[in-house]
């Protein structure tokens, strides 16, 4: 899996969460004790998140870390019903993202 392509789900199954919670930017913000500006940088992919964030972030909206990182056409799968083989995929992406950010910023 390519950063990009992490980085655009995470911004997607963001944007789809909070409107299923019918929340803006904003709102998702003071849910979540962070920044309006924090938001929109995710959801527009010029941020990534560190693990603080995104626990405020599953927290205020109540669900596995998964639901960010998963492929849309599985967003809707219940938080009970996610395999544990697509938790360590997601989470091995994830490791591997991370991975590879400090590998390039430090070159």
């Amino acid at each position: 899996m390519e950063i990009f392509e992490l980085k655009t789900r995470l911004s997607n199954n963001l944007k789809k969460l909070r409107k299923e919670k019918h929340w803006s930017q904003f709102e998702l913000a003071e849910h979540a004790d962070i920044s309006e500006q924090t938001i929109n940088s995710i959801e527009s992919k010029r941020l990534w998140p560190s693990e603080k964030t995104i626990t405020k972030i599953i927290n205020a909206l109540d669900v596995d870390v998964c639901k960010l990182f998963l492929p849309e056409k599985e967003i809707g799968i219940p938080k009970d019903e996610i395999s544990e083989e697509l938790k360590n995929v997601v989470i091995h992406s994830i490791h591997n993202l991370i991975e590879e950010t400090f590998q390039n910023y430090f070159k």
